[in-house]
């Protein structure tokens, strides 16, 4: 039972904190309460697209591979790209276009929800097979970044939305994409590699970084809202 809640609990947490940081506006519980279980639902397409990568490229599992192009194609794409991609998937054809998303920072609140319904459930999976240890670390290390991972894509779908040209609106939805997964990636790829011990290292200053990305777009993106009063000065 402990394992259950401590596996449940930061993705809670996080859902809470980015809740409350959206002090201008805030959103509907009911699309809270979707957004966190369609970000549960994503974990089905994000599992299919790494087995079709890993099918389509007849690749072993990173850690049976001391291979670095190996071992960076498989958490740049098959993971990296793969769950950010059906975070995004559930992001757009649900929310986006949603009356209640009338700014900027909703793109990070929902982008956050949905990649917290995501880590939940994974995490569920993983402390229901690793143990408490597991619960723990994983408190610390892969729930704030999903969460994190969740900002950097929200941030870019927020100024896509109402970015009055089309073709500048679609390279932001693809740079937020991009830039998700291209952190999510490189996260991995140094929890993945065997090849240098004091390379996985790099994962926590990649997490950190990640930490403080977000903290610095959310601040943006509270700051230029058109909810703030002070801009309506």
């Amino acid at each position: 039972m402990l394992n259950f809640v401590l596996s449940l609990l930061p993705g809670i947490l996080i859902v809470l904190f980015i809740y409350h940081k959206d002090k201008h506006e805030k959103e509907p519980y009911r699309y809270v309460f979707f957004c966190l279980l369609f970000g549960m639902l994503s974990c089905i397409p994000a599992i299919m697209g790494t087995l079709a990568v890993e099918y389509a490229m007849g690749m072993p599992a990173p850690a049976q591979s001391l291979d670095l192009r190996v071992v960076a194609f498989y958490a740049f794409i098959a993971v990296g790209l793969s769950e950010e991609l059906a975070k995004y998937i559930f992001l757009r054809l649900y929310i986006y276009r949603k009356e209640e998303f009338d700014e900027p920072m909703d793109g990070i609140v929902y982008a956050v929800i949905i990649s917290m319904g995501f880590a939940i459930l994974e995490n569920v999976l993983y402390v229901y097979e690793g143990g408490l240890n597991v619960a723990i670390l994983r408190m610390f290390t892969a729930v704030p970044g999903h969460a994190a991972f969740g900002v950097i894509m929200g941030y870019y779908i927020g100024l896509a939305k109402f970015h009055p040209s089309p073709s500048q609106s679609f390279r932001l939805h693809l740079q937020g994409i991009f830039s998700a997964a291209l952190v999510h990636g490189a996260y991995d790829f140094f929890l993945f590699q065997n090849n240098f011990i004091l390379l996985s290292f790099l994962a926590f200053a990649i997490l950190i970084i990640g930490i403080w990305m977000s903290n610095r777009l959310i601040h943006l993106h509270l700051e230029n809202s058109p909810h703030n009063e002070e801009n309506k000065i």
